[in-house]
């Protein structure tokens, strides 16, 4: 399972319907900024308005951009990552891992010489110059957040492309690196509504860049990528500005809750304080963190095993943050198991 998230395929192999999966793979806000209600006047007869401009200009009042900055929406951050580097065509491609799978997959499929560099032990290290750096803050899959300044200055020195992916952002008390745009025209913020507005089937996610490089990127993208139920459902949860702190809080509140779930099981020698909404966790002993998927088979739970992350094996395992009833249960799935269950 490359991305998480994937219930249908696991319910078929368990036998049970997608809807009775607790699924902690996928990083998506438990809770809705409004729920589908607000699509019943939505007009399905003509097409939608293929500037977005109802939708973008509820983004900037949400994220609010510089003079000089514009955006490009895309089907979701996925889409935007691909569509971005198709656009620039890297020759040199630099991945602070670990992160997830989509750049170095479209990396492969550009024919890029990808450069890894390893954000736990070597962040400071040097790379190629006019390379086109990625950088996710906050990161997955540990969701620490970091402070860029010292790395901008080092990218910038070294005249490179910079693509920030800030799709876990909103989920934490700091500033988007978006005003940085003015001063470096050669960086791109890349950002999801899904995740923390929790819909992940309402596929939205867009592009800040300089003026002039989102006219370029916009030169090669089609019409109405987005339908008129996606954008009327995202400009209502956009205008829901109550739910940004209530969801931050709520957060870090059930994140806690998680982190003491995965402590008390025994299993795990190291549990990463991420500041996002999940949380890595290494199992003790050199675990099989999909041995654990099958033992917690029964309990319907589908978890994400991190061995496609650069970087880590199969003993990672990242849990997203649920609900107070879907941790408990968690919880007790996990003390059943018990410690030297997943041992290798």
């Amino acid at each position: 399972m490359n991305h998480g998230g994937n219930i249908y395929q696991f319910a078929r192999k368990i036998g049970c319907l997608p809807e009775q999966v607790l699924d902690f793979s996928a990083n998506i806000n438990p809770v809705q900024a409004v729920d589908l209600s607000c699509l019943q006047k939505v007009q399905l007869g003509p097409y939608a308005d293929p500037d977005y401009s109802g939708l973008k200009q509820a983004i900037r009042q949400r994220y609010p951009y510089p003079s000089g900055v514009d955006i490009e929406l895309f089907n979701g951050a996925s889409a935007a990552i691909f569509a971005l580097l198709r656009s620039l065509q890297p020759q040199d491609l630099v991945l602070y891992a670990p992160l997830y799978g989509e750049y170095a997959h479209i990396a492969e499929e550009l024919d890029c010489k990808v450069h890894y560099i390893d954000r736990f032990s070597r962040l400071m290290a040097d790379i190629p110059a006019h390379s086109t750096v990625i950088f996710v803050n906050p990161s997955t899959p540990d969701g620490q957040l970091y402070d860029l300044q010292a790395l901008l200055a080092t990218w910038q020195a070294a005249a490179c492309t910079i693509i920030i992916d800030e799709s876990f952002l909103d989920f934490c008390e700091a500033d988007s690196i978006t005003e940085h745009i003015r001063h470096y025209d050669k960086l791109y913020v890349i950002k999801s509504l899904s995740k923390f507005y929790g819909c992940a089937g309402i596929r939205i996610g867009f592009i800040l860049a300089a003026t002039a490089a989102i006219k370029q990127l916009r030169r090669f993208e089609p019409a109405w990528k987005l339908s008129s139920l996606d954008m009327a459902y995202m400009q209502q949860a956009l205008a829901n500005t109550g739910f940004i702190e209530q969801t931050r809080q709520q957060t870090a509140h059930l994140r806690g809750l998680l982190h003491q779930a995965l402590q008390d099981s025994g299993l795990f020698d190291k549990i990463y304080p991420g500041q996002a909404n999940f949380l890595l966790a290494r199992l003790a002993n050199g675990g099989d963190g999909y041995r654990l998927q099958t033992l917690l088979e029964p309990s319907q739970i589908l978890i994400r095993v991190c061995d496609n992350f650069a970087g880590l094996d199969k003993s990672y395992l990242r849990f997203a943050v649920k609900d107070e009833q879907a941790i408990a249960r968690l919880a007790r799935s996990l003390l059943i198991v018990g410690a030297t269950s997943v041992a290798q």
